[in-house]
């Protein structure tokens, strides 16, 4: 590790390295749903309970593979053997899951589909756990580490809005290229679409590697299963935390993985892909500027408790917005830009206050069991993040049972659905976040104590201590 600080060439390689990571994560995360129940035919029930199970998997893998890679010891570290070798896996393993074979019958495409979803979170968490932890291996602690982690967190919500803006245009374009009819250029270019992301995600990874020079000897901390929920069940605001995290992150992805159906097959059939592309560009862009400008300053008016009711109200009045946009607007894209902002500044401000609001737990924690499990609580965040949306996708699939919502392969253009569809679709995407988030706000305003006031007499409680103990 450079003594002297971080040089310019492994910051730029490290971010580079969660661009490609990302992009991989949002093409699963954004399109696995439509690609196999629209595209490929698959059940949306069996696959919304394929999503759901791969996410609770997750909870047993995620600590296991620390387990291993904490355990490693080879000349070129621990953590950037398995990097490399989980990008390369999932890189083809992605390209495998979105290729599927056309002539294979419905169980069979079903079978397909679970067995390389589920490889595919195996593989990913295989490199996205050392890619994480390998950050005190080739940083000093404290303001370099920090700074390290914002710019990585940063970047890789660009590889997020790089897949989000382009993925729905460049299918079309290179499945339309590759010979593909209407009927079939979307499987065609899904499937190039994920040799694409994949290749680059390889190549961005290898910089990352070749950059980066990590101790081998740097101790990384896991934690089991076991240790995670036995460390929430001592600390309430730590679960009142986790809470807030599933509500908020899965009435997102409720909307989110309908929300390509509404555009498709109720909103604008005929130009729906101009039109949801506009859409995911207003509303990443929305989520960034607003994690950048918006809640620095609000923060300078209000504390970050205040913020985080603010971006309920916001998200609540943007969904009952879009709601009724649905009904009495027809073919007007620009007047849903409205509900985006609303929706997606809120849930923006909200990742950046959870964040903070974990922290608070961790001293909340201390200071009642003696013992700080911030690792463990911070491990469970990306966790939460997962099984949120394996919820929503599993709520999402089910939504598409019931409407009967299916693409016409003999169509030209997709074809509108029916009324009554339509009236499903557009009540699911809307009314099931305006629930969820309710309960969710209910929950947090009547758990969550860890008020500035509060804070500050944890912050003195525990100073006091740590003096006590120093003299005796």
């Amino acid at each position: 590790m450079n003594k002297e600080g971080l040089k310019l060439s492994e910051k730029i390689a490290y971010g580079i390295g969660a661009v490609g990571k990302d992009m991989v994560y949002m093409l699963s995360a954004s399109y696995i749903l439509y690609y196999y129940q629209d595209i490929m035919g698959v059940s949306a029930a069996a696959m919304g309970l394929i999503l759901l199970i791969a996410r609770v998997f997750d909870a047993f893998n995620d600590p296991i593979m620390g387990v291993v890679v904490a355990k490693t010891r080879t000349r070129w570290g621990k953590f950037r053997p398995w990097l490399m070798i989980g990008t390369i896996t999932n890189a083809v393993i992605l390209y495998l899951m979105f290729s599927a074979p056309p002539s294979l019958d419905p169980a069979g495409l079903t079978a397909y589909a679970a067995v390389f979803y589920i490889l595919w979170g195996v593989t990913y968490t295989m490199m996205d756990i050392p890619y994480w932890s390998m950050v005190p291996a080739f940083t000093k602690s404290g303001k370099e580490r920090e700074g390290l982690s914002a710019l990585a967190r940063s970047c890789a919500g660009v590889g997020s809005a790089i897949i989000s803006i382009i993925t729905v245009k460049a299918v079309s374009a290179l499945g339309h290229s590759l010979g593909g009819d209407d009927s079939t250029y979307e499987r065609i270019g899904y499937s190039k679409m994920a040799l694409i992301v994949a290749l680059i995600f390889i190549v961005f990874i290898s910089i990352t590697c070749l950059f980066i020079k990590e101790k081998s000897t740097v101790d990384m901390e896991t934690a089991s299963v076991k240790e995670m929920f036995s460390a929430l069940l001592r600390n309430d605001q730590a679960i009142t935390m986790v809470i807030a995290i599933v509500i908020t992150n899965t009435a997102l992805y409720v909307t989110s993985n309908l929300v390509i159906y509404f555009f498709k097959y109720d909103f604008s059939p005929d130009i729906w892909e101009d039109n949801y592309t506009l859409f995911n560009v207003a509303g990443g862009g929305f989520q960034i500027l607003a994690m950048m400008l918006l809640f620095p300053i609000l923060r300078k008016f209000i504390n970050s408790l205040k913020i985080f009711y603010t971006c309920f109200a916001m998200a609540l009045s943007g969904y009952v917005v879009l709601l009724v946009e649905t009904f009495f607007l027809k073919e007007n894209v620009y007047f849903l830009l409205i509900p985006a902002f609303l929706i997606m500044s809120a849930l923006g401000m909200m990742n950046v206050v959870t964040t903070i609001f974990l922290a608070n737990t961790v001293d909340y924690g201390e200071l009642k069991n003696n013992r700080r499990d911030e690792s463990v609580i911070f491990s469970m965040q990306t966790f939460m993040v997962k099984l949120a949306s394996g919820l929503a996708a599993f709520v999402a699939g089910i939504v598409l049972q019931i409407c009967r919502i299916n693409e016409d392969k003999e169509a030209a253009v997709a074809e509108g659905i029916s009324v009554s569809s339509r009236m499903g679709l557009r009540m699911s995407m809307t009314v099931i976040p305006i629930i969820v988030l309710v309960i969710g706000l209910i929950i947090f305003a009547k758990k969550y104590i860890l008020t500035d006031e509060k804070l500050e007499e944890i912050t003195n409680e525990l100073a006091g201590r740590r003096n006590r103990e120093e003299t005796e």
